[in-house]
């Protein structure tokens, strides 16, 4: 581990080419996401979550889970019923090399994860405006959707950023369990990046 790297967290699935390749496809994508978010399925559950063939989903949850970023989960179904579960809480970029990499098959998978993410983003905040006046006042109250520009160096946003990205990890520690009263999954997105003068 370099100098400046913060050790990853045991559930974080740090990516490497092999691994990339495996997950950047939109529906092994939108699987993936689905698990972690709503916890274990059957691929038919996944297919009707998502709108999707059981059969496309059944393909896809196996290539998940060749690459590692899904298991079955004995525990559950009966007979020939499969059940999934992700194998990790999350997923983390690998080394600097990898978004820098040459290789048009790695650009490409980079691109397809990167703009699938940004796609989710954008689907998840318009389900919320579309949404938010169902909700109960105190949700109302607790929301936000706001954005700053400022002038940085590469060094300062880093620092910015990784500081933000601790401030969301200390809540992990704080999550409260599905039976909480009035409780509810908070969804973050954090967006950074720089822009031209034009």
């Amino acid at each position: 581990m370099a100098e400046n790297e913060k050790p990853v967290p045991d559930d974080v699935r740090v990516l490497d080419a092999r691994s990339l390749r495996g997950l950047a496809h939109p529906l092994r994508m939108r699987l993936l996401d689905a698990l972690r978010e709503y916890g274990p399925a059957t691929a038919s559950q996944l297919a009707n979550r998502l709108g999707e063939s059981s059969g496309a989903t059944s393909y896809h949850l196996r290539q998940l889970a060749t690459y590692g970023f899904v298991v079955e989960d004995p525990e559950r179904g009966k007979g020939r019923e499969r059940w999934w579960k992700s194998a990790q809480r999350g997923i983390q970029m690998g080394t600097d090399e990898l978004l820098r990499d040459a290789d048009p098959s790695l650009r490409g998978a980079m691109s397809t994860l990167l703009f699938e993410i940004a796609t989710t983003h954008s689907h998840e905040l318009a389900t919320w405006l579309g949404t938010w006046r169902e909700w109960p006042e105190e949700w109302r109250r607790a929301w936000d959707i706001s954005d700053w520009t400022t002038r940085l160096t590469p060094e300062l946003a880093a620092e910015m950023r990784d500081k933000v990205q601790e401030v969301m990890a200390s809540y992990r520690e704080k999550e409260v369990g599905q039976d909480v009263e009035g409780s509810a999954r908070y969804r973050v997105h954090l967006h950074a990046f720089p822009r031209d003068e034009d």
